[in-house]
């Protein structure tokens, strides 16, 4: 071909080109035009024309290919179709062509080609406005203005034009000088020539306009501007972005202004982007849903966090894709001793106080960032990877087998200077001390077939020694090699850790990296990662870098850049789901509401941590690996331990009384049940002990599980002392507390194990199946005298006991051992050992527990035997021993 002159098409330069004689025969005896070859440049479109055999290239136009038509190719490498005239310059054509059936078969080939290309060229094709709400803000200086300048040098040339709208509430004059100074930092990748970088930041800032959106009335003047710039262009609008880079309390103007006076016209998408914190808890969460749900569909929501955009991250599921073949028979519950998913940082939350006051680090990082890349960790594989569908779908399966969380589940501490900061920032009293956690880690269990028993533990806090985020699956190790350690191959004994590591990024390594033990497997990764080597004598979780296979990308990305691509891309699965967020949000707030009161862990901060915050992990249960004194009231001098303070021995309700520190007293209770088995096994050759559910006798199931060894479980009898009317798997059922914190922790016979019948015949205590009567004839079969050894009671905040409530019809007197109950609260229906049973119990222990209590505690304190207004004073044991367990919330308040 030939170049016969240029022109100008939308402010871009062209080259067009005209056909000219071959140079070299299509076939053998024919000479004819210069074929271009058929492929697609740029999602552009290559085709052919019959008449002369000409090919030509679409881009951004298409129509159909007439004999006078020719090929223009513009500055940014696309090719479009034009028409030149008709017939062509004499000379033009060597020869028509002769067509034979070989011919035919490249044709065929040419067009095949020419409609894919056809296709993803429409896919693209077309004009989308960008609106960055909050341009004058810190998000969006630091990380969103420069992720949309990626995007401009990603997508410029392959079918779109862009426009890029600041918008804040900042008057129009002030807001052009911040937004201006915020795009002076722009920077390009390393890799493209000084040059080129200045020519696209010149066409990026043409393309930038900031203004003003604060009423109704802009949104509108906003949709008719770009209505005109689309209509003066002659461009097709392909969609909007809509990128809400402000708080949460504004979310709902903006939403309406948008859905009302904002949305793109028919054909064109739009896509709203949405920034962290998403909710402050599960109610908060849904509200913030339900407000979004009535201007946008599920799919133009885009929910983000950055850890999702984060290299290692986004390489999770692609790696495990990948590596399947080498992974599915290690990826599970026989092979992964732990997982540990860790974002430490090194800075503290000066300056960010307010917003640390009100959410905390559990809030901030645990419940988002790295309950994502738990999900991406834990979830089954989907077929198909690049399905959002399936990756969203299986995420939320993840959440569905997520064991609830507990207050013994999680550790928390708090930086010394915290609650100084807050005073400071917040202008608080100088009494004040904040009980906003900025430590914690939480051990996470996944009650499902592949990872059960498996820990996975979470864990994030500022002002530590290093800053570091990473996700790390340690396998167990069951070798042992009988040559010493000085014999061992080099990286790939079997008794080495094996253990593979997506390390998000900082650390002693400083960038994204995958690690794999050497002694696992020579793991398959992307053309876009490469193998790395590091600092000689660099040491990472316990092993020489040489030790693993590690890889790092190419090329580093920051997570907006990322994040930004796949929005406009329409990639769903990098982003959260409404129905995941309130997944993830049911899962997390019963922790956050128990630990709501809980003194945090101070440390120092920094190197000066030591060990302080090591902890260890044991039957469900996070615990800090050394004994900290715990300060009643700050102030100078050492803070008294809590051995320091006596078991407090007392008169309640003139019964003895113990009290004692939470920890203290369960400890003592476990002790005091531990002994009472102990001395009925040797008399009586069994032990009979009636439980009741609820918060309070978790921790007790728990010391139980994991501190008393000379236990004698082989020869107890578990009894229930009320149950909801619920199925024993339902989470609210007491039976599956028990359950979940001692059965499944201790060796004892199954048929020394009675639950409450209250499901019979598939329905649930139902009068006609007598599943009261039957529980009842099962004790008097079984327990002597129907005397229990102990009995273990709780006490409500309206006087009652195990589910005998005030004013309760049944229960209270008569012959009944075992009656149906109604609750003021749900589930109602209830079934529960009677007064007169409990009364013949040879031990009756009752367990209070938290401030909550310490109002009913002193009004019971006061009244007289009167069950039916409180039945809890009804618990008097006609011969055996009344003992309450009283902590010092309850009892002190």
């Amino acid at each position: 071909m030939s170049k016969a002159g240029k022109g100008n098409r939308a402010a871009a330069d062209i080259d067009l080109y005209l056909p000219a004689p071959l140079s070299h025969p299509l076939s053998a005896g024919h000479r004819g035009l210069e074929l271009l070859p058929p492929v697609v440049y740029q999602k552009t479109l290559c085709g052919w024309s019959f008449s002369t055999g000409w090919v030509c290239c679409a881009g951004s136009l298409w129509g159909q290919l007439h004999a006078s038509s020719a090929c223009v190719r513009t500055k940014a490498g696309t090719w479009i179709l034009v028409q030149t005239p008709w017939p062509p310059p004499s000379g033009m054509l060597a020869e028509p062509f002769n067509w034979h059936p070989g011919m035919w078969n490249m044709l065929i080939v040419a067009m095949c080609l020419a409609l894919l290309g056809c296709l993803q060229a429409q896919e693209l094709q077309g004009h989308v406005s960008i609106i960055l709400l909050g341009a004058t803000g810190d998000l969006a200086k630091k990380y969103l203005w420069q992720g949309l300048f990626q995007l401009y040098l990603d997508e410029a040339g392959r079918g779109h034009s862009f426009s890029f709208h600041g918008a804040a509430l900042t008057a129009p004059k002030q807001g052009q000088e911040l937004m201006a100074k915020a795009l002076e930092s722009l920077s390009c990748p390393k890799d493209m020539a000084p040059s080129h970088c200045a020519e696209h930041k010149d066409q990026f800032l043409q393309l930038s306009q900031y203004r003003q959106l604060k009423t109704a009335e802009d949104y509108q003047a906003l949709n008719k501007d770009i209505k005109a710039q689309l209509q003066h262009a002659g461009l097709r609008e392909a969609g909007r972005i809509f990128y809400f880079s402000v708080p949460p309390f504004a979310y709902e103007d903006i939403a309406r202004n948008i859905n009302s006076s904002c949305r793109p016209g028919p054909g064109a998408w739009l896509r709203v982007v949405l920034e962290k914190p998403f909710g402050h808890d599960h109610f908060s969460a849904q509200q913030l849903a339900t407000e979004l749900g009535t201007f946008f569909q599920e799919e133009e929501m885009y929910r983000v966090d950055h850890y999702l955009g984060k290299q290692a991250v986004a390489q999770i599921l692609p790696f495990r894709d990948q590596n399947r073949k080498a992974l599915d028979g290690l990826w599970n519950r026989h092979h992964v001793e732990r997982v540990e998913i860790i974002m430490k940082e090194t800075v503290d939350a000066e300056g960010r106080t307010s917003f640390y006051e009100e959410y905390g680090v559990i809030r901030d990082v645990l419940q988002n960032h790295l309950t994502e890349v738990l999900t991406l960790v834990a979830m089954e594989l989907p077929h198909n990877v690049s399905s959002a569908e399936a990756v969203l779908r299986h995420k939320l399966q993840v959440f569905q087998a997520l064991r609830g969380l507990q207050r013994g589940s999680a550790i928390v501490g708090q930086y010394q200077s915290y609650s100084e900061q807050v005073r400071r920032e917040l202008q608080k009293p100088d009494s004040f001390h904040s009980l906003t956690p900025t430590f914690a880690a939480v051990l996470v269990h996944i009650d499902n077939l592949r990872w059960e028993g498996v820990p996975f533990i979470l864990m994030s806090g500022k002002a530590l020694d290093e800053r570091v985020g990473y996700a790390r699956i340690l396998f167990k190790n069951q070798a042992c090699c009988v040559q010493s350690e000085k014999h061992w191959a080099a990286a790939q004994s079997q008794c080495l850790p094996r253990q593979l590591v997506f390390h998000i990024g900082h650390g002693d390594l400083g960038s994204p990296a995958v690690l794999v033990s050497r002694n696992l497997f020579r793991p398959s990764l992307p053309s876009s990662w490469k193998e790395m080597e590091g600092p000689p004598g660099l040491r990472l979780f316990g092993s020489p870098l040489s030790d693993y296979y590690a890889y790092s990308p190419v090329q580093e990305r920051d997570a907006h850049s990322v994040l930004l691509s796949h929005i406009f891309h329409g990639r769903k699965d990098f982003f959260i789901t409404t129905e995941n967020l309130l997944a993830s949000w049911d899962f997390w707030t019963p922790l956050l509401e128990s630990l709501a009161h809980k003194a945090p862990r101070l440390y120092p901060g920094g190197a000066e941590n030591g060990r302080l915050l090591d902890f260890e992990f044991s039957s469900g249960r996070l615990f800090f690996s050394q004994q900290q004194p715990e300060q009643l009231v700050p102030g100078p001098g050492p803070a008294p331990m809590p051995s320091d303070f006596q078991v407090l021995r007392a008169k309640y309700r003139e019964s003895p009384l113990v009290s004692a520190w939470s920890e203290e007293l369960i400890s003592k209770l476990a002790n005091d049940i531990e002994a009472t088995a102990v001395r009925a096994v040797r008399r009586f050759g069994q032990f009979h002990l009636a439980l009741s559910g609820g918060s309070s006798p978790v921790a007790l199931f728990q010391q139980l599980a994991t501190a008393h060894y000379g236990f004698p479980w082989a020869h107890t009898h578990l009894w229930l002392v009320d149950e909801r009317c619920v199925p024993l798997s339902d989470p609210e059922s007491n039976f599956q507390g028990l359950q979940a914190h001692l059965l499944q922790h201790v060796r004892i016979p199954y048929y020394n194990i009675h639950p409450m019948p209250v499901h019979l015949q598939q329905r649930l205590c139902a009068e006609e199946d007598q599943g009261a009567q039957i529980y009842a004839r099962e004790i008097s079969a079984l327990v002597a005298n129907s005397s229990f050894d102990l009995v273990l009671l709780g006490m409500g905040a309206d006087g009652h006991t195990a589910s005998l409530f005030p004013q309760s019809p049944t229960g209270l007197d008569g012959e009944q051992l075992v009656v149906l109950t109604t609750s003021p609260s749900q589930p109602h229906r209830r079934m529960s050992l009677s007064l007169p049973l409990i009364n013949r119990a040879k031990k009756v222990a009752v367990l209070v527990m938290g401030r909550m209590k310490r109002e009913i505690t002193t009004l019971v304190s006061r009244v007289g035997h009167e069950p039916k207004k409180w039945p809890i004073s009804g618990v008097l044991p006609h011969s055996g021993q009344l003992v309450w367990y009283m902590d010092y919330d309850a009892f002190l308040g």
